[in-house]
């Protein structure tokens, strides 16, 4: 039982900090494209592609 409550508070944490690492990239996206950063806007999309 403490294993299964273990593993399923560990999944819970991973997808937390995947949607966390998710939305500070938006945000970053979002302002480089702001700022007309092409070539960040390119190299943070890769990185978009990349947690997907």
């Amino acid at each position: 039982m403490l294993n299964r409550t273990s593993r399923e508070a560990k999944i819970a944490a991973l997808q937390t900090h995947r949607e966390n690492l998710q939305k500070n990239l938006q945000r970053r996206l979002e302002i480089a494209r702001e700022r007309g950063d092409e070539a960040l806007v390119r190299m943070l999309e890769a990185e978009a592609s990349y947690l997907r």
